[in-house]
């Protein structure tokens, strides 16, 4: 079990974090890189560095939101903030935010309080540490912790995280931000609290405007969930293990170790299709949110409860999970998709078909929730048993995926048989719940073809990346094959730079969490 109690570590060398050999080098050329920089800028050194990985999801997507348990592994890649505390008795009370990618991301100013709102109408990427600044100074006045108010920071930050690509990149850059700010002023806190606060940090802008990428977008649409989608995030980035991925359960949030076995690799490949998630919410990504609301509500009156009680309370299939499971026990089953498959028809449902079972319109049932009225305004049709019976299922590989791991199977088989269960993934995202792409399927195929025991989209879909399962062996050759089968034409087309190739598909062992450092 990942102890969610444990304080975030505070570390005064590399290697505990990066381990030896090229990765060590690359993490020492970017420390002393930040810190020369850092020195040019603001004429002193850090007093602190923080760092927080990127994620990817290994399976259990779309799931998290209608209440089950999810997969993550933290990823090599990570977001760096270096910090100087100002002295409390200079006039100059402010915070200055630079990147090291100044050319791309511009130096911000911002005045030290945190009590200062944030301009959403003029959105700045330095807006993702100012809601880590915000975040910290609220959760510890909530605590009844008595730290420095009004106090200049100088900051530089570097990230190595794609940005728009589904690897939390914003989450990480948060992140770091809030740990850093925390170190800064000599606090820190429990991996719980630190992952519980950080994801109400992203309440600051993550949900009340258009995004800077694809998870500040995803988080927009996810008003209604319970926070379920960012908890993930911020979660597998603090509680993160080497060598593990995480079992991330919700409310409470808490992550349970994962040992994967040795031999294998994960590699992360971009499609280069990004989904305009803002734009096509209602179609796409909102659209499910609400298809899975109505199959549950649906499922729930079939099951005998009341229609009124059913359009009033039933807000996910979580919530319906045990009527069906009672009713699959009269069947001598235990497995809810036994309810959709019956009780459920494939040909898509109308309006009203749907409103003639709930005794209510749509409208009424989802009103209060602007996202949900438009998604209805788009809408023709809804596929309830399409997408009850891929959350149903994809909830039970998360677990088969864990119980595989902590079997007796030899690693060869334990690989083969978590490939196959990344492969079903993917086909239930795309046949049952369609939210993949042309893109997507056409490298999670040449991820097959080149010799991964296992491959499927991660992320919200509509675009971003696949994550393929690789034996040890021949993690160079295939990587190779992806360059040549898939990113060779794009290449020659000008949508990427072959220069630029190691930010689009690179392979991953599961990384540390976040850390402090002080050197």
């Amino acid at each position: 079990m990942a102890n969610a109690d444990e304080l975030v570590p505070i570390f005064s060398t590399l290697e505990t974090v990066y381990g030896e050999g090229p990765l060590l080098d690359e993490a020492q050329f970017r420390f002393d890189n930040i810190k020369a920089k850092f020195i040019e800028l603001y004429g002193k050194e850090p007093q602190v560095y923080a760092r927080a990985p990127g994620r990817v999801n290994l399976i259990g997507e779309h799931i998290d939101y209608e209440g089950y348990s999810v997969l993550p592994m933290a990823i090599r890649q990570d977001t760096i903030v270096a910090i100087h505390k100002r002295d409390p008795e200079e006039s100059n009370k402010i915070l200055q935010i630079a990147n090291v990618l100044s050319e791309k991301y511009g130096l911000c100013t911002y005045p030290a309080d945190p009590d200062q709102g944030i301009d959403l109408k003029n959105h700045k990427w330095a807006h993702y540490f100012l809601c880590g600044y915000k975040g910290i100074y609220e959760y510890l006045k909530l605590k009844g912790k008595d730290v420095e108010s009004h106090v200049g920071l100088d900051v530089l930050i570097d990230g190595t995280v794609p940005a728009g690509s589904g690897l939390s990149s914003s989450a990480a850059l948060v992140c770091s931000s809030a740990i850093g700010i925390m170190a800064a002023l000599n606090v820190n806190l429990p991996k719980k609290e630190v992952a519980q606060l950080t994801c109400e940090c992203e309440r600051h802008i993550g949900t009340q405007s258009g995004g800077m990428d694809q998870l500040r977008e995803h988080k927009m649409l996810c008003l209604h969930l319970n926070w379920r989608c960012l908890q993930q995030w911020q979660a597998i980035s603090i509680m993160a293990k080497p060598g593990f991925a995480e079992l991330i359960d919700f409310n409470p949030i808490q992550a349970t170790d994962v040992q994967l076995p040795s031999g294998g690799t994960f590699v992360i490949a971009n499609s280069l299709a990004e989904s305009k998630k803002a734009v096509t919410a209602a179609t796409n990504y909102n659209n499910r949110v609400v298809e899975c609301r109505l199959a549950a509500i649906v499922l729930a009156i079939k099951l005998g409860m009341e229609a009124e009680e059913a359009a009033s309370n039933v807000k996910t299939l979580s919530d319906v999970e045990g009527m069906c499971v009672s009713f699959a026990n009269t069947r001598s089953s235990s497995d809810p998709l036994l309810a959709v498959e019956e009780l459920l028809h494939e040909e898509p449902y109308t309006a009203e078909e749907i409103e003639k079972i709930t005794e209510k319109s749509l409208l009424s049932i989802m009103t209060g929730s602007p996202s949900s009225l438009a998604v209805l305004a788009a809408a023709t049709h809804f596929k309830l048993f399409q997408r009850a019976s891929h959350v149903y299922s994809e909830a039970k590989r998360v677990h088969l995926f864990r119980e595989t791991v902590i079997s007796n199977l030899s690693d060869d088989d334990v690989l083969e048989k978590l490939g196959d269960l990344m492969n079903e993934s993917h086909k239930s995202c795309s046949t049952l719940y369609e939210c993949s792409c042309p893109e997507l399927e056409e490298l999670v195929k040449v991820c097959q073809d080149s010799g991964a025991v296992g491959a499927r989209l991660t992320g919200a879909g509509w675009g971003g990346c696949a994550v393929a399962l690789v034996k040890d062996n021949i993690v160079p050759s295939f990587i190779l094959n992806l360059k040549e089968a898939f990113y060779r034409s794009r290449i020659e087309r000008g949508l990427i730079n072959h220069n630029d190739l190691g930010l689009y598909v690179f392979a991953s062992k599961p990384s540390s969490g976040a850390a402090i450092f002080k050197f």
